[in-house]
């Protein structure tokens, strides 16, 4: 038993349990320095400190708000004491989010009017296949 938190050690799998990713998940933030690899001891298995699993919830949460893990290993890096780069970070993110909603927007728009051509359409050919077909 673990002496500081009375839980078992924090194992891959348990530590893949608690935070809801899976082992490969963890294994990959180790290859891309995400997350510390522990030493293996001589005997048994590696077991992670309680800050892994607090790294992979922050990891988890930036990726809910659209970063990627390279992002993500930049903002890591930063630390509690960056937060003009963090914020500039967050406004680059926003940025990019608003412009793909635009885009999605966009292809709603032209889906609505593929599926009204189709509802109103009296000929056998389909203007949804037409018009990917590039021949509308």
């Amino acid at each position: 038993m673990n002496k500081r938190t009375n839980e078992h050690p924090l194992t891959i799998g348990r530590l893949a349990a608690r935070t809801e990713v899976n082992v490969e998940t963890i294994r990959y933030y180790q290859r891309l320095g995400l997350i510390k690899t522990p030493r293996k001891p001589v005997i048994g298995h590696r077991t992670y400190p309680a800050e892994t699993e607090a790294r992979i919830y922050f990891i988890k949460r930036a990726k809910r708000l659209g970063f990627t893990l390279d992002e993500i290993q930049d903002l890591l890096e930063m630390g509690d004491g960056c937060c003009s780069d963090a914020k500039n970070k967050a406004i680059q993110k926003r940025d990019q989010i608003a412009t793909h909603i635009q885009d999605l927007q966009g292809m709603m728009k032209t889906l609505n009017k593929l599926i009204e051509d189709c509802d109103s359409n009296p000929d056998p050919a389909c203007p949804i296949i037409l018009s990917l077909a590039g021949r509308k």
